[in-house]
């Protein structure tokens, strides 16, 4: 399943395989929500080097609904990737909706963001949606705490995380799914290291750093993580959930993580914000309007060797989604030749080296 090919100043060069295809670690995974990486087509995304894709168990649950999906004969098939897709748990997304949920030691009620419909998920019900979604990779159910929580409020989240966890692990799986353990514990080191020694003793397929995307300033982000990569089994694959930057990308690969998801390289894409190996750039600013060069001249991608940066501006302050579709495409590039590089500079022994190049303020 998880293959360590070779480590380099605690940086780690893996190989995932999965019912539906092998990831190279360490990966990047694009965020489709909802079935989809927003304006980005499946051929699209493998163009780009997209391995592996995320869906989400409380969104798809809610549309299309699992009566369509399981009629589709899966994910896969429904959206048309027939490569490996991870679907989280639903945690963050009940998270999020703070304001109208209930936690209970079974799950969360709550109401749905669609129509304000009562709805419940807990352990049992969000691995019965991954179940019938097929993918690759579950995510177990978790209780993510807010940054502002007490360390009493996070004792007791820990305590819930670990209570689901256990039941998620003897859930039925789709063939070849595998199943990871998400590791809570908020800022406090004590309680990182009790979360992840209890899910340990699980022996889940493998496991996830959660709860450094919900408010944590990077200094915490960047303290708890390598505090906890340890903790986690080496012959495993070690998933830092929601982040970051790829400045962070390349400090958390050096944590001795391998897999990596977040929203910013689509989310920036759609508000003109292109990243690149020296920084990001905000092309609806005015500097830009008559610069008739590409966001990055040493990148490849189709957007960049096909269109200027006044171009680009002038789509993004038009409302047009080609220049949505083209900076999505161009950071995706970005983000996984970032992975692509790192990979070899751990294969050549380059890998602080290549750590020292990159720039923090991306």
């Amino acid at each position: 399943m998880f293959e360590l090919l070779k480590t380099d100043s605690g940086a780690r060069r893996g190989r995932l395989t999965t019912a539906h295809g092998i990831i190279e670690t360490p990966m990047f995974m694009p965020v489709g929500t909802q079935g989809t990486v927003k304006t980005m087509a499946p051929d699209e995304l493998r163009k780009v080097g997209a391995q592996i894709i995320l869906g989400n168990t409380y969104h798809l649950n809610l549309r299309p609904g699992m009566d369509v999906i399981r009629a589709s004969g899966g994910l896969h098939e429904f959206i048309n990737w027939p490569h490996p897709i991870l679907t989280d748990s639903g945690g963050f997304q009940v998270f999020s909706l703070a304001k109208i949920r209930k936690v209970h030691d079974d799950g969360v009620a709550f109401q749905n963001h669609i129509d304000g419909a009562p709805c419940f998920l807990g352990p049992t019900e969000a691995m019965s949606i991954q179940y019938n979604l097929g993918s690759d990779i579950a995510m177990v159910f978790d209780d993510c705490p807010a940054y502002t929580a007490t360390q009493d409020e996070v004792a007791k989240s820990v305590e819930r995380t670990l209570r689901w966890a256990r039941i998620c692990r003897e859930q039925q799986r789709a063939d070849g799914q595998l199943v990871f353990g998400i590791g809570q514990g908020g800022v406090y080191e004590e309680h990182r290291a009790y979360c992840s020694s209890e899910l340990v003793k699980l022996d889940f397929d493998g496991y996830a750093i959660g709860g450094l995307s919900v408010g944590d300033p990077e200094m915490d982000m960047l303290r708890v993580a390598p505090q906890s990569a340890p903790l986690l089994p080496s012959d495993k694959p070690r998933y830092a959930m929601g982040l970051g930057t790829p400045a962070q990308l390349v400090e958390l690969v050096a944590c001795g993580l391998d897999l990596f998801d977040c929203v910013l390289p689509t989310r920036a894409a759609r508000h003109g914000t292109a990243y690149t190996r020296t920084g990001h750039l905000n092309l609806r600013a005015a500097k830009y309007r008559e610069d008739f060069t590409p966001i990055d001249p040493g990148c490849e991608c189709l957007c960049c060797l096909q269109f200027t940066r006044a171009y680009l501006r002038h789509l993004l302050h038009s409302g047009e989604v080609l220049g949505q579709r083209l900076l999505t495409t161009h950071n995706l590039f970005a983000y996984l030749g970032l992975m692509e590089d790192i990979r070899k500079a751990i294969e050549n022994n380059q890998f602080e080296e290549f750590r020292r190049e990159v720039v923090l303020d991306n």
